[in-house]
């Protein structure tokens, strides 16, 4: 059964592959005839792939554009031909399961779901062809019973939660009361909620859950959380809050209330800090990994890749709306912090 490994060997499995480019050879190319020209782009191998999105939003969308770009730097590299249609799920799951059998029905090389709900789907429809499935940014594979699968890998963005709640009191100290601001539909929230809970209850703080599916719930839920007072919002890679982001950020910043968050394009969408992956580099990795399954099959393959994190990321037009407060200097001393300012995308 594959087992867990985190990307540094994804990042040497990648390397590896660049060294790998002479398998494509027939035995011809290596024949004394040192004159035969190099394959044209008509006579290269063509692979097909699917990508598809969970929904539409900030992070979800930096995956995918990085799994796409990843995927014509691979064909140009290896001198292959990569096709790839990007679809979203519009977090439908109904289109989701019918994105999925149309790229069984097309006959895909692999499908690359981006998130949990569409990695579990994608999962589902594979599960006679056993074309392989190499999913993206899925924190907690083994709850979302994606693991022991022969035809499915990928990468999580597991959530150092406690890490962020580290972040939260070195802000401020004297935090009282906590909001945790998710969505029950999502299961990337389940186990760093479960997590955030256990750490408050040690140091003895109150919290307060707001629950929402949908951008109206989300706005209501922030709303609800400005006025029972709390200190400080925890969301983790809750996709259903990512994609209401920019219509809470500015509501919870002028209350003086910073908002941490599970990923660093949260942060481009106005909300106040995270430690967390780079979402460029795990689209990457999975791209790479999609065409190693492709091209030398699953044997040996993980059942996923942790990607390391580490990268502070602090909004610096939502520290100027929270005020004197939000003096993110006490981070220094905790990673490398990466300012940013709000992007309304």
């Amino acid at each position: 059964m594959k087992k867990l490994l985190t990307m540094t060997l994804a990042c040497a499995m990648t390397l590896s592959l660049a060294a790998c480019g002479s398998k494509a050879e027939s035995p011809a190319d290596s024949s004394a005839d040192q004159n035969t020209a190099a394959p044209t782009e008509t006579d290269a191998k063509t692979y097909k792939v699917a990508v598809i999105n969970q929904l539409d939003h900030a992070s979800l969308d930096e995956i995918a554009n990085a799994v796409t770009a990843e995927l014509d730097q691979i064909s140009a590299d290896k001198n292959v031909k990569i096709e790839y249609e990007v679809t979203s799920g519009q977090g439908d799951q109904t289109i989701l399961k019918q994105l999925s059998d149309q790229a069984i029905a097309d006959g895909v090389d692999a499908i690359i779901p981006i998130a949990t709900t569409a990695a579990q789907i994608a999962a589902l429809s594979a599960e006679e062809t056993k074309t392989p499935v190499v999913y993206a940014a899925v924190s907690d594979p083994e709850t979302a019973k994606l693991t022991g699968i022969d035809c499915v890998t990928g990468t999580s963005d597991a959530l150092n939660t406690d890490f962020i709640m580290d972040m939260m009191f070195a802000q401020n100290p004297n935090t009282a009361k906590v909001g945790l601001l998710y969505s029950l539909s999502e299961p990337n929230s389940a186990k760093p909620i479960a997590d955030a809970k256990a750490y408050l209850d040690t140091k003895g703080i109150e919290y307060v859950e707001q629950t929402a599916n949908t951008n109206d719930e989300v706005v209501a839920a922030a709303s609800a959380l400005i006025a029972a007072g709390v200190d400080a919002v925890f969301t983790p890679t809750d996709n259903v809050i990512m994609a209401a982001e920019l219509a809470i950020y500015e509501d919870l910043a002028k209350n003086g209330i910073p908002h941490y968050t599970g990923a660093d394009s949260f942060v481009r969408n106005g909300a106040y800090a995270t430690c967390g992956v780079n979402y460029t580099d795990l689209g990457a990795q999975t791209a790479d990994l999609a065409y190693t399954a492709m091209t030398e099959g699953m044997d040996g393959m993980e059942d996923y890749y942790l990607m390391d994190g580490g990268i502070i990321t602090v909004n610096t037009d939502t520290c100027a709306l929270i005020g004197k407060q939000a003096d993110y200097a006490c981070f220094n001393s905790m990673g490398e912090v990466v300012e940013v300012t709000t992007t309304k995308d």
